[in-house]
């Protein structure tokens, strides 16, 4: 079992690759949680500054 640990000597490279390989990807997914609820919020006091959801007027047709 130590020597599967040790992998040939290359441990340091092999073990450092695999954390890299499970924390980045579990950053980013916080992250991005992070930043969604993060404009989730401000689109809501947008929002609620211009009294509810803002629709623009349908543009009239071009006549051609």
């Amino acid at each position: 079992m130590e020597e599967f640990f040790h992998m040939g000597g290359y441990a340091a490279y092999v073990w450092t690759v695999y954390a890299l390989g499970v924390v980045v990807p579990l950053a980013l997914a916080v992250h991005s949680i992070a930043d969604y609820r993060r404009q989730a919020r401000l689109v809501e006091a947008l929002e609620g500054e211009a009294g509810g959801r803002v629709r623009r007027a349908a543009r009239p047709e071009q006549d051609r």
